[in-house]
């Protein structure tokens, strides 16, 4: 029989596989529905309407009534979002609701599923429940991006099969996640209290400053990169925009390991190591706006693999720390805020493509390479022995 953690992570990779089927969908529905990028870009950034609310509520109620309370019902909530997406196909505007009901079930399980596999993880070396969410969340998160694109690309009823597999998978998660024990202690309210892990400068200048860019490098790679190609590549470009984002996320999973051995060595290791390689993912991304055609691919997929790196680095450095620094009966709830800021990075997309057109995807790329370098000397801040918490 399958360990309670596995059943949990497959939970995990389910729901962050329906968050992500969207990504390579552009092109299927700029064909077929007329959208522009900006709408798609919209749609893919409204995920966050749900998901941002559901986070703060759901990580709060999973530390006061425990975690099976959350994760039960998401499952539902995730089926509900991809028949959702599926009536999209006739009308649009339901798409949008799609990507919220997405998100609520992404919020759901964010949170809760991260603190409940520190729990379920207990007896294994420290660290691992992180590294256990971060790698079941990339995993999802970049096979929902490869298969939604292959199944669009080469099989029929594209705006309709890659959601009927999420819809599978969510069913097969159900079955297997609803026996898993929870040793949360239930409670009988939900009075808000502070946090008191956001109250260290540990998190304040070591964590926050750089948690917008998980995603953020992850959604460039995968949502503004490769309609800069699609023109040249015609009729593989779905395909080409899920193996894009299954790169990125997938690199992300796999690079975990690495990222353990620089946190054991020091907290910010890691960290310095992230932003280094977003940035020159960035470069990498710039090159690509600046030629054409088949060096413009080749400078995309060292991007996704760059920003990908970037984007693991981060997930599980910053996993690992909200765990170091929360107390067991605010780790939801504090897991929850470091996503909600990690999400703000779903924006950045949506702000190049208002920029690109007055100053060109090369300078917005250029900039945000600019960008990140500060976030690095402001998290050093956070090893000063002279700051402590409030």
């Amino acid at each position: 029989m399958l360990s309670p953690w596995v059943r949990l992570a497959f939970a995990l990779f389910a729901v962050s596989w329906g968050a992500n089927q969207f990504a390579p969908m552009q092109l299927v529905y700029r064909e077929q529905l007329g959208l522009g990028s900006g709408s798609f870009t919209a749609m893919l950034a409204s995920y966050v309407v749900g998901l941002i609310p559901a986070l703060l509520y759901f990580g709060r109620v999973s530390d006061r009534f425990g975690r099976r309370a959350v994760i039960r019902p998401m499952i539902p909530v995730g089926i509900v979002s991809s028949l959702v997406l599926i009536a999209g196909a006739a009308v649009p505007d339901l798409l949008y609701l799609g990507r919220v009901l997405a998100g609520l079930a992404s919020g759901m399980a964010f949170g809760a599923g991260t603190a409940w596999m520190k729990e379920l993880s207990s007896t294994s070396q420290a660290g691992a429940g992180a590294r256990r969410a971060a790698v079941s969340l990339s995993a999802g998160f970049g096979c929902g991006a490869l298969f939604a694109g292959l199944i669009a690309q080469w099989l029929p009823a594209p705006e309709l099969l890659p959601y009927l597999v999420h819809i599978v998978l969510m069913v097969g998660a159900l079955a297997l996640v609803w026996s898993v024990p929870d040793a949360r202690a239930r409670a009988t309210d939900l009075v808000a209290k502070p946090l008191s892990a956001l109250a260290t400068s540990r998190f304040r200048l070591g964590i926050a400053p750089w948690a917008p860019w998980v995603f953020g490098v992850a959604t460039v790679s995968f949502a503004t990169l490769p309609p800069l190609v699609s023109e040249s590549l015609r009729s593989t470009s779905v395909a080409f925009t899920g193996l894009v984002a299954a790169l990125t996320l997938i690199t992300g999973a796999v690079i975990q390991p690495w990222a353990k051995r620089w946190s054991e060595q020091d907290d910010d290791a890691g960290i310095r190591v992230g932003i280094l390689l977003g940035v020159l993912g960035f470069g990498a991304a710039t090159v690509a706006a600046y030629t054409g055609g088949a060096l413009s691919v080749a400078a995309i997929v060292v991007a996704a693999f760059l920003l990908g790196s970037c984007y693991g680095i981060l997930l599980g450095s910053g996993l690992a720390s909200v765990e170091k620094l929360a107390p067991e009966d605010e780790l939801a709830q504090t897991v929850a805020v470091f996503y909600c800021l990690i999400y703000i990075g779903f924006a950045v997309p949506f702000v190049i493509s208002l920029l690109a057109p007055h100053i060109g995807y090369a300078a917005c790329f250029a900039g945000a390479a600019l960008l990140m370098l500060p976030s690095v000397a402001v998290s050093r801040k956070a090893t000063d022995p002279h700051l402590t918490p409030r």
